[in-house]
């Protein structure tokens, strides 16, 4: 058999596939059975669509010899005949998989897992405790107390707010918890941040990459988590494509037309990489080397907001060069 796709599930999959002679297989196998169904048909590749646990079942069939194609569900999609159901899913991956120009998803190592895996649990902290910020000033609102916004300022002053307001016994009470539930968050986070500074330290490419302007650990850990070594990418072009820094494009006629940034992205990458611009921007006025000329210039043109999603973007190209090469970043 010259490849199976196989659509995943939890406990139950579909595997389809068309034998030498050309028999159809599709049948549904059980989670335990997978491993040995493939070994029986002997395919020379597996393709399945990158979802949830498509990474560990391409590493399991990969260690076994099969070549592993992944492919991203917006390019299955079309493929998909009539209604949707698992031997029509499986079947549609199966086209997919063989149509010459698909683009794959390159396979991640656990050692990329373990540190994207991280990475979401610190992203999952943060956007907790920011809504914790929120409540606990929404709450106290309520009770004729507006603190001004921020973190850093929620953080310095909220003990002195709850002490010196006019609460009741139960409201002071409630609101120390809350202040208490936050310093929890906040030293867990904390955990998490040197975490991964410890990891970026140990890690060559990831202190090449702090090396650049804007790039910190929590920014070249998260790279390395998501491209390894820019090796699936043929040019710097392409990640910043594929991360989202680039317009969304709609050319007909010749006439090309570039919009804003698109939906399609590698968010948590690019969230990290236009914050990690934003740091960078506030100190170029303190240099004139050929970068920070470059982003005067063009923050004086475009404004503040594209300015930081074309330096991100330069960023992201830069990385990429520096992954390929082995090199650290030389100031122009």
């Amino acid at each position: 058999m010259q490849m199976l796709a196989i659509d995943l599930g939890k406990q139950s999959f579909h595997i389809y596939g068309i034998t030498g002679d050309g028999e159809v297989v599709s049948r549904k196998v059980s989670r335990a059975k997978l491993t040995d169904a493939v070994n029986r048909l002997q395919p020379q590749s597996v393709a399945m669509e990158a979802c949830a646990s498509a990474h560990h079942w391409g590493r399991t069939f990969d260690a076994r010899g099969y070549t592993v194609h992944l492919i991203h569900p917006r390019f299955v999609k079309p493929f998909v005949k009539g209604s949707k159901n698992d031997a029509v899913d499986a079947e549609a991956i199966f086209e997919a998989a063989n149509r010459p120009t698909m683009r794959f998803v390159p396979l991640k190592s656990v050692q990329q897992q373990d540190l994207q895996a991280l990475h979401r649990t610190r992203d999952r902290l943060i956007v907790q405790r920011t809504a914790l910020i929120n409540h606990t000033r929404g709450l106290l609102a309520e009770y004729g107390i507006v603190m001004p916004t921020g973190a850093s300022r929620f953080r310095l002053q909220i003990d002195e707010v709850i002490e010196s307001a006019e609460l009741s016994e139960l409201a002071k009470n409630l609101f120390l918890k809350l202040a208490e539930e936050y310093r929890s968050l906040a030293a867990r986070v904390s955990t998490l941040d040197d975490m991964l500074a410890e990891i970026c330290r140990k890690d060559e490419r990831c202190k090449r990459l702090t090396t650049l302007p804007g790039v910190g650990p929590i920014v070249a850990t998260s790279l390395v988590a998501a491209i390894d070594d820019g090796r699936h990418f043929a040019s710097g072009r392409a990640l910043s494509a594929w991360i989202g820094l680039v317009p969304r494009q709609y050319t007909t006629g010749g006439k090309p037309r570039l919009g804003g940034i698109g939906k399609r992205a590698n968010h948590y990458l690019r969230r990290q990489l236009i914050h990690g611009a934003r740091s960078a921007l506030l100190r170029i006025a303190k240099h004139d080397d050929q970068r920070s000329k470059w982003a005067q210039e063009l923050q004086s043109r475009v404004g503040h907001n594209k300015t930081l999603v074309a330096m991100a973007n330069k960023t992201a190209r830069m990385a990429w060069a520096m992954l390929r090469s082995g090199e650290s970043y030389k100031t122009a």
